[in-house]
């Protein structure tokens, strides 16, 4: 990831690459940062639709985000391939959940997960948008998590909205005791106000509502966000909940929320594979 990068948005022509280059337009505009319109080709003989869908996207972000420095790209090869190597250089990628539109979908749910799965920074998937409700992160304490906790106190930060953040919590299997359960829920919350404390006082800004809740990590996190201007989760996380932020639980929650989602890897872990 570069910090000081593009924002980067993969679009296809289609109706949700072009709700994603909205999101990423506005969010180059609050980041003061440049936006790099991204037509991925797979085939050679769709160069002339690759460009057109750049340009024609590309003129959209500029009109409605006037001075944004905004940078119309083709790429030819595999879609999620060369939208995983320009994330090395960007600050953030966005795409659409899914679409088909003139490149024929070659920005379809597999090639955006693929992306969020394997990008060197911060992917959101746009789907629908709540342009006012809070920004949401799931946290479970491991590195992945503090990665996510980081990029969503910066986000609702230049956005001016609060932060929700969510550890989900269950009590050992087997167990029955409510002194067992009370003792999994003080754990959790205890946890999440830890992982807080060190982030609050770099953004004084952010109004923060803790949230320590017992189910399913995609379930949960899912409902919390349903109103959620973002929802944010690391990749791979190994916490208090085993497993509560692996890469399946990531990518469940991609499939399920309603709104964006934001994928943040721990950045010591981009370099495997």
């Amino acid at each position: 990831m570069m910090p000081d990068g593009p924002v980067v948005v993969g679009v296809d022509g289609s109706r949700r690459s072009v709700a994603a280059a909205r999101w990423a337009a506005g969010e180059a505009a609050l980041r003061h940062a440049p936006l790099h319109v991204l037509a991925v080709n797979p085939d050679p003989q769709l160069n002339h639709l690759a460009k057109q869908t750049a340009r024609e996207i590309g003129e959209m972000c500029r009109e409605t985000h006037p001075g944004l420095e905004v940078a119309n790209m083709t790429e030819l090869g595999n879609p999620a391939t060369q939208l995983v190597r320009i994330s090395a250089l960007a600050r953030l990628v966005v795409v659409g959940s899914r679409g088909r539109g003139a490149l024929a979908g070659v920005l379809l749910g597999s090639v955006s997960t693929k992306v969020a799965g394997h990008a060197h920074c911060p992917v959101v998937v746009v789907r629908e948008q709540h342009p006012r409700g809070p920004v949401v992160v799931g946290v479970d304490s491991s590195p992945h998590s503090r990665q996510a906790l980081g990029f969503a106190f910066e986000t609702a930060s230049v956005h001016g909205v609060d932060l929700v953040a969510a550890q989900v919590w269950r009590a050992e299997r087997g167990a029955s005791s409510l002194d067992r359960e009370a003792a999994a829920r003080e754990s959790a919350e205890r946890s999440l106000s830890e992982q807080l404390a060190g982030r609050r006082g770099d953004h004084p800004d952010v109004a923060v509502r803790e949230l320590a809740v017992r189910g399913h990590p995609v379930a949960e996190l899912t409902e919390t966000a349903r109103e959620a201007l973002l929802l944010v989760v690391g990749h791979r996380g190994l916490g208090g909940f085993p497993g509560l932020l692996t890469g399946s639980v990531a990518m469940g929650v991609l499939h399920h929320a309603t709104c964006p989602v934001a994928v943040v890897r721990d950045e010591r872990s981009t370099g495997r594979r």
